[in-house]
Parts: C-alpha cells; sequence; structure tokens
C-alpha cells in the first residue's frame, strides 16, 4: 500500500493529515470494541424474540456501520462555514420531523418519539441534538462578535424550544442531556455563573415537575432508591451480569445476560462486563473520557468562539450520553433509555452520532488551502 505524503494533494490524503488521528484512533477502538460486545450480546437478545435471527442485531449494525462512516467522511472534509451550514439545516428538519411527530405520530409506551419509514424507525431528536449544538454556538458567538445582537438571548429561545419538544414526547432523559450539553456551551462561551446557576435551578424544577407530573418518570426516580422493585428489574439484572463477569470475564460460568431485557441497546455496557470482565469495562469508560477530553482539548486551542464552542457541544454530547448510558447500567443514575454510543444497536442512533463525530472532525481540523475569512469564521 502506498504511503500517504504530506506532499499528496489528493482530497483523502488532505483529510488525513489535517484531521485530529489521535482521537480517530480512539473512535475506531470504540467501534471495533463495539461490534465485538454486539456480537456477544445480540444472539442472547435475539433470543427473547420470537422469529429474530441469531445474529440478526450485529449483521444489521454492521450493515449500518457502511453509510453512518461514509456519512462521517463525508460532514468531516467540510470547513467550519459548510459545518455550520449543514448542522443548521439538521436542526431545522429535525424539529420539524419531531413537530410532526408529535401531531401524527403514533405512542409507544406513552411517548411520541419516532417516525416510522419504510420498517425502521427513525428518532429525530437523535439528529437534532447536534444540529442544535451548532445553531446555538452560531448564536452565541454572533453575540460575541457583536455586542448589540442578542445572540445570547436567541441561543436560550433555541434552548427553549428544543426542550419543549423533548418534554412533550415525553423524553426526560434527552432533556437531560441537551440541558448539560447546553450548560457546558454556556461555560465555554463566557458566560456569568449566575445564567449556569439559573439553568441548573430551572432543570432541578422541570425535573421536580416532571416527578409530581408524570407517574412514568416518578416510578423511575423511586425504582432508583428502591432496588429490588418490579419497575428496576432491568437494572438489577445489570448489576448482576456486571458483577458474573469477574475481573476478566465470566469463563465457564452460565451467563446472565440471557435474562437481561435490552442487552444490545440500553443494557449492552453489562453484557462488555460479564463476557469480557471488569478491565475491559473500565478500558470502555477510558476511551470514552480520552476521546472527550481530548476534541475538548483540541477545541480550546481554535481562535473561532463559534468553532470552540460548538466542538465542545458537540464531545458533550458524546461524553454526557456514554456517562448516562454507563451510569444506569451500574445503578449509579434512574433507569432512562439511551444508547452507548457506536456500542449499542441502533440504526438511527448510529447515523446520529456518525454526524456528530463528522462535525466535531470538521471543526477541529486543520484547514490548510483556505484562505476566505467567513471560511474559518474567526
Amino acid at each position: 500500500m502506498k504511503r500517504l505524503s504530506r506532499l499528496d494533494e489528493s482530497p483523502f490524503a488532505r483529510l488525513w493529515w489535517s484531521i485530529d488521528r489521535p482521537a480517530l484512533g480512539i473512535l475506531s477502538l470504540i467501534i471495533v470494541i463495539g461490534g465485538v460486545v454486539l456480537m456477544a450480546a445480540g444472539p442472547s437478545a435475539a433470543a427473547r424474540m420470537p422469529g429474530v435471527g441469531q445474529f440478526q442485531f450485529p449483521m444489521r449494525q454492521l450493515i449500518f456501520m457502511g453509510p453512518t462512516l461514509l456519512l462521517m467522511a463525508a460532514v468531516a472534509f467540510l470547513t467550519p462555514l459548510q459545518a455550520r451550514r449543514l448542522g443548521v439545516f439538521v436542526f431545522i428538519g429535525a424539529v420539524a420531523v419531531m413537530i410532526f411527530v408529535l401531531i401524527f405520530g403514533g405512542e409507544v409506551n406513552g411517548a411520541k418519539r419516532w417516525l416510522y419509514v419504510g420498517g425502521m424507525s427513525l428518532q429525530p431528536s437523535e439528529f437534532a441534538k447536534p444540529g442544535f449544538v451548532i445553531a446555538a454556538a452560531w448564536m452565541m458567538a454572533e453575540g460575541a462578535r457583536d455586542p448589540k445582537f442578542p445572540g445570547g438571548s436567541v441561543a436560550m429561545g433555541l434552548y427553549v424550544m428544543f426542550s419543549a419538544l423533548l418534554l412533550m414526547q415525553p423524553d426526560f432523559g434527552q432533556w437531560a442531556l441537551v440541558t448539560a450539553v447546553w450548560a457546558v456551551m454556556f461555560f465555554v462561551a463566557g458566560w456569568s455563573w449566575l445564567w449556569i446557576a439559573g439553568l441548573g435551578g430551572a432543570g432541578f424544577g422541570a425535573l421536580a415537575a416532571g416527578y409530581y407530573l408524570s407517574d412514568h418518570v416518578a416510578r423511575r426516580v423511586d425504582g432508583f432508591f428502591k432496588p429490588g422493585a418490579t419497575e428496576t428489574y432491568q437494572v438489577d439484572k445489570a448489576i448482576e451480569t456486571i458483577a458474573n463477569g469477574g475481573l476478566i470475564g465470566r469463563g465457564d460460568a452460565p451467563p446472565v445476560k440471557t435474562a437481561l431485557p435490552d442487552a444490545h441497546t440500553d443494557f449492552i455496557f453489562a453484557v462488555a462486563g460479564e463476557d469480557f470482565g471488569f478491565l475491559v469495562a473500565v478500558f470502555i469508560i477510558v476511551l470514552f473520557a480520552v476521546f472527550t477530553a481530548r476534541v475538548m482539548a483540541r477545541a480550546a486551542g481554535l481562535k473561532s468562539i463559534f468553532a470552540q464552542c460548538a466542538a465542545t457541544g458537540l464531545a458533550a454530547i458524546i461524553g454526557f450520553q456514554a456517562i448516562i448510558n454507563i451510569g444506569v447500567s451500574l445503578r449509579a443514575l434512574p433507569a432512562k433509555g439511551m444508547t452507548l454510543p457506536f456500542i449499542s444497536y441502533g440504526g438511527s442512533s448510529l447515523f446520529a452520532t456518525g454526524l456528530t463525530v463528522g462535525l466535531i472532525f470538521a471543526l477541529t481540523r486543520t484547514h490548510q488551502g483556505v484562505f476566505r475569512r467567513k471560511d474559518i469564521m474567526p
């Protein structure tokens, strides 16, 4: 194979030498581990579903992975200006679909979150998250560039609108994730601690309202403080699954994962702990932590306020989503259906994560040969 040279002017070579290769290497490890863990979790999940082939989930994930990697690479080629335009377009489109689903969509388990197209389910809020980060970062940057422009107020309006749609679905988990990401972006943009404290207070107020107004949320929270209840069966079984793995995997011990619901999606981390042991589970946590920290460190060195806020917010999506998924499996957080990026099964989540990472690479790579000031947006 011909070795890439810095003098090579091909598109692939330019992308390779400009992209954050350490972050790409960490991401590649996560994707490979995800494939291996899903091969272990897929058959157990399929056995609980009549008519589902033993390796249907890992094979379908492999099929989804091809377009996801192509999407990620295509987005990574964009300049920051093009990435901003794409993010805003995605946000507008995803919000429109969320509204459509709320009005015309069918209800599943008391929630209206999914759009069904050609036998596949699509969760538009997954795509709205990276789009929201891009749109909000743009407004924050414009407000910092021109004090007369109400960028902070517009960004706050976008957050309120997006939050309202999530709470109407209802999807308190995604709302909590978006709120945490929003707070990180506010901090990076240099807003006062008073604003951040106010946002935190509003968040706790919304959670309290959800507890008293939603039976579903109340059951999840009560179950978190009362292990062994019927509502906590999944989490209790996840803890048992992880414990069965010991330090280096369960070996010849009977598996517990066969009795774990959603072993291939929300609780796939528990399967990783059982089949490959505590050390691999910790390694997965370290990979997500290092990837998130690496992107945020790279973002801190960018000159563009927009790129700083956007890249940090996008990295926070990956980091917080991993924290929530793993925290639920370890009973550190109340149960919430949220996938583990690039590891859990799910086409919609996989595509949205690929878009998120593609935008990260587009904003953090070095843009040699781009001479127009507006393309870099300092």
